[in-house]
């Protein structure tokens, strides 16, 4: 079992990697004697939920499954369930599935009684390498990825890889583009670690898989300790490949592209684009385009269905969080491992190159 510890301002939380059973005395601790309320899908209950109530009593809360559960609609149908529970500010939650449970049961919790304590217990890749650590939460709305959110620190977080055991392929391999990004943002030993034991990751491993969300988690508590709430750019790496790929799944249409497919399309275009600016060297973003080719995810607009619509992003990509007075922000690349956020790219650059993006 490894233990990462998170200190962020006045909050500090761990992040658990192993099984779940050796974490029952925690759980207990933040329940206090409570039964877990527990947000999650019918796939994930069905398949893991006994596990979780064979360690102590939880009352599950079902939502759908994969992006439709970030919305409005389910937002609001949560915190009426917390107000019909009588939760108060110290009875936790638990996010139980992959990244869109997270975030709206993130959010959720940061918004009920103005915070509740939140456990998250991820059950895929991209949750337990990614997006359960940091405390961002959000929906989507307005047709627009992760409008709407708040920063809102975990008070736990469990992450079993035996859970992948039963995750598809296709999950998989869109959880694993969000571990490369690890590599290609400021550790380019991990990437070369990734390059060797790519093959034991995506076919079952338990050691490995443990050690990529062990590199990964711990890669990602290092940067949210220093820029806990993305003021001072260093957090803003971590968004590498996002802003084309939040701009992808908008266009494509949310939940039709997978977060991580998009992102892996993403990083290949921020790789390309880098290239193109004569920042990043053409064998630096080849050796990406191969890596993440030979890890069965898309690299291209048109194996997204977005074919001969790149220029279709920009207006999309102008939207994004990071842009400041106008100026459209990227994080860039010098080669692998060196990625940077660029003050502002030209627009008509960037439309240049969409447009010609395969």
């Amino acid at each position: 079992m490894n233990i990462i510890p998170v200190d962020v301002a006045d909050h500090s939380y761990d992040v658990v990697i192993g099984p779940l059973e050796h974490s029952r005395s925690r759980l207990r601790e933040i329940a206090g004697g409570r039964p877990l309320t527990v947000v999650t899908d019918e796939k994930v209950w069905n398949l893991h939920g006994e596990r979780l109530s064979g360690l102590l009593p939880a009352e599950p809360i079902l939502v759908p499954e994969g992006e439709s559960a970030k919305s409005w609609d389910e937002l609001r149908r949560l915190v009426r369930r917390f107000a019909e529970l009588n939760l108060d500010r110290r009875s936790p939650v638990v996010a139980f599935g992959g990244g869109s449970i997270g975030d709206l049961t993130g959010l959720a919790g940061g918004l009920f009684k103005r915070g509740c304590p939140v456990i998250h217990l991820p059950t895929t890749l991209l949750a337990q390498a990614d997006s359960a650590i940091g405390g961002k939460t959000a929906i989507d709305a307005e047709r627009q990825k992760n409008l709407v959110g708040m920063f809102h620190q975990p008070a736990l977080v469990l992450a079993d890889v035996a859970f992948l055991d039963t995750l598809d392929e296709r999950q998989l391999r869109a959880g694993y583009a969000e571990v490369v990004k690890y590599g290609l943002i400021a550790h380019p030993q991990l990437f070369d670690w990734l390059e060797e034991h790519r093959e034991r990751i995506l076919t079952g491993d338990h050691e490995m898989r443990a050690e990529a969300v062990w590199q990964s988690a711990s890669a990602k508590a290092r940067i949210v300790q220093e820029d806990p709430e993305e003021r001072i750019g260093v957090r803003a790496l971590l968004n590498l490949g996002h802003t084309f790929g939040h701009a992808i799944e908008s266009l494509a249409g949310l939940g039709t592209v997978l977060h991580g497919e998009a992102v892996s399309v993403g990083m290949a275009l921020a790789f390309a684009f880098s290239e193109e600016l004569d920042l990043c060297p053409a064998e630096d973003a080849e050796q990406v385009r191969a890596h993440l080719m030979a890890a069965g995810l898309p690299t291209t607009l048109d194996q997204v269905g977005l074919g001969g619509r790149g220029r279709d992003l920009l207006p999309l990509m102008g939207a994004d969080k990071k842009n400041e007075g106008g100026r459209l922000r990227l994080v860039l690349t010098r080669g692998i491992g060196r990625a940077f956020l660029s003050d502002g790219v030209e627009p008509s650059t960037l439309a240049s190159f969409l447009e010609r993006a395969a």
